[in-house]
């Protein structure tokens, strides 16, 4: 495999882009069939655009995977009973690992600087979450003792924040957006103004929905810290955005968003237009590295906006991941 992780210029995303499009009609039997149902020949693909994106529904139905490897591990979407939840299967657990120390270095900082606390179920009640293995990768890189879960216990996570502020200890506190909200409904008067607050989304199904620009007020207002950040990914990526601030997501060099037409799925739209999100990420080199997703969003130069869902998709994300 080419090494992603040193991509340094738009002609070597798009060359990896290729290699890797042509490698998966190859090895990966859906997106085989998908690519030959469109009628595309592999041969005839000389830019970005020009690759088919899987819908992103597709991951309910079937499995995809690399032929050379077994099904085993798989990541499972947040979702209800009465919902088919997504399933990715997980071929290299070292390049999702990788994928992840690499994003988390570059837009916040090295991992083994800080503690980690989690708004979150533990790693051993939800082994088949991505977001809470990266939480807990993150953890065990770090390896510092004080790092933990505290989903529901905010009396003991009040008192964790409290001495590790006295302490000037440098803290991350990764939450789905409903449970921060949760915790500051039972805090007052808390300020902790060097604490990182990072929200990974959710709160459908569970409060009013908000905008994003509101969640992040209640979020600074109620930790009394400016660094609120913001994580975006999902089951069926190995990759991560992070919006450091005015809800702006910013990729690594391995991942790029595009934004579709929703009313044409092959045509896309230009800088400043809403649609649909398509997304390229490498690091799924063994699945499926081009993807539909059914969200909505814009493209800003650099940087993306989310903005939604689109009508009819189904309630799923990290707000599901405690009901």
């Amino acid at each position: 495999m080419n090494d992603i992780f040193h991509i340094k210029t738009e002609e070597d995303f798009r060359l990896h882009c290729l290699e890797t499009f042509r490698y998966q009609y190859e090895q990966v039997d859906i997106y085989r069939t998908f690519t030959d149902y469109l009628k595309i020949r592999p041969d005839e693909i000389h830019t970005i655009e020009q690759i088919p994106f899987l819908p992103i529904e597709i991951f309910k139905n079937h499995i995809l995977l690399d032929r050379s490897f077994t099904a085993g591990h798989y990541f499972q979407s947040s979702g209800t009973t009465q919902t088919l939840r997504s399933r990715h299967y997980i071929a290299d657990f070292e390049l999702y690992e990788e994928s992840i120390y690499r994003s988390f270095s570059q837009f916040i900082g090295a991992p083994e600087d800080f503690i980690f606390l989690g708004l979150l179920p533990n790693y051993s009640e939800n082994q088949h979450s991505s977001l809470i293995y990266m939480v807990d990768f993150l953890m065990k890189t770090s390896g510092k003792p004080e790092n933990g879960y505290f989903l529901y216990n905010h009396t003991e996570l009040l008192a964790v924040l409290e001495t590790l502020k006295k302490q000037q200890k440098k803290v991350i506190l990764f939450g789905v957006s409903f449970a921060l909200l949760d915790f500051l409904e039972v805090v007052s008067g808390f300020s902790f103004p060097e604490l990182t607050v990072i929200e990974t989304g959710g709160m459908k199904g569970r409060k009013e929905e908000i905008t994003k620009d509101e969640l992040l007020s209640l979020l600074k207002n109620g930790f009394g810290t400016e660094r609120i950040f913001s994580e975006y990914s999902m089951t069926e990526l190995l990759s991560q955005a992070y919006s450091l601030e005015h809800n702006e997501y910013k990729t690594p060099a391995w991942m790029k968003i595009l934004i579709r037409d929703p009313e044409d799925p092959l045509r896309f739209l230009p800088e400043g237009r809403t649609g649909a999100v398509n997304i390229i990420d490498l690091a799924n080199r063994h699945s499926c590295s081009f993807i539909a997703t059914q969200d909505l969003g814009k493209s800003t130069g650099d940087t993306f906006q989310i903005l939604g869902r689109m009508d009819h998709s189904d309630i799923r994300g990290c707000s599901l991941l405690v009901t």
